[in-house]
């Protein structure tokens, strides 16, 4: 990230700053009705969560100045995404991007009270990350049912957030979801480590893009699916941080 002027860096802490206010403050009464739209039911669930999304969306480009730009187009059809993870940003906005979307998380953020059992509710797929080969059947699972139901499946195959410019190897668990779901990826780069980095208060003004890139077909052997998925996923970066590592071949299922 370049270096900012002293005056950018106050305008930006000052954006961040009341970005946190409202968007935190907004969330308690939307996650309080969401509480209640769980006992009530799924279809009073999703309007909730889809104004959270559309608040986080909102604020983003009005108080941060984060632009958004997509690149490409989503085929039409039920879809299995693997998505770049560098900001949390990506997480809430794909509520946005996907229609009534399913997200593989690790399972401590389904723990978090209050707002882990609304999230699991709405639709997100807990990841034990030491459960091993259990985690991988759970997982596989509920992206099966999510997709009976027409519902997209996000996953983040690189696993945790990472930095721009990062490009570590794919956890074990994509190559388990692909094998099993035999749909094409729709791959998706993001830059949004630029403005928002994983773990910054600091968020910058500037565009934020998705780059969408060709869908990978179903039934190809685990070494090239997983190749063309991390150069997809990693096409923002710099062309010298796409001469990436070799996918990772342990076993059992890592963290996603």
């Amino acid at each position: 990230m370049d270096r900012q002027s002293p005056f950018a860096s106050a305008v930006t802490f000052v954006r961040s700053l009341l970005f946190a206010l409202l968007f935190y403050g907004l969330t308690v009464p939307l996650l309080l009705a969401a509480v209640v739209a769980t006992y009530i039911g799924r279809r009073a669930l999703v309007p909730v969560v889809q104004l959270w999304g559309w608040t986080h969306r909102v604020l983003a480009r009005v108080v941060l100045g984060q632009r958004i730009v997509i690149e490409g187009q989503l085929p039409p059809g039920t879809q299995f995404v693997a998505i770049k993870h560098e900001s949390i940003f990506e997480t809430i906005d794909a509520i946005c991007m996907f229609r009534s979307p399913i997200i593989a998380a690790k399972l401590e953020l389904v723990q978090i009270p209050v707002w882990g059992p609304v999230g699991h509710a709405y639709g997100m797929i807990p990841v034990d990350r030491g459960a091993g080969a259990s985690a991988l059947r759970a997982v596989r699972a509920e992206a099966l049912e999510a997709m009976s139901q027409g519902r997209t499946v996000v996953f983040f195959p690189e696993g945790t957030r990472v930095q721009h410019g990062e490009a570590p190897p794919l956890k074990a668990g994509f190559a388990g979801l692909y094998s099993i779901l035999r749909v094409p990826v729709v791959p998706i780069a993001v830059n949004t480590g630029r403005l928002s980095p994983r773990n910054g208060f600091m968020k910058r003004a500037g565009t934020i893009t998705y780059r969408i890139g060709e869908p990978i077909p179903p039934g190809l052997k685990r070494a090239e699916a997983e190749a063309r998925v991390h150069a997809a996923i990693n096409a923002l970066n710099d062309a010298s941080v796409l001469a990436a590592p070799a996918p990772d071949k342990k076993a059992e299922m890592d963290s996603v």
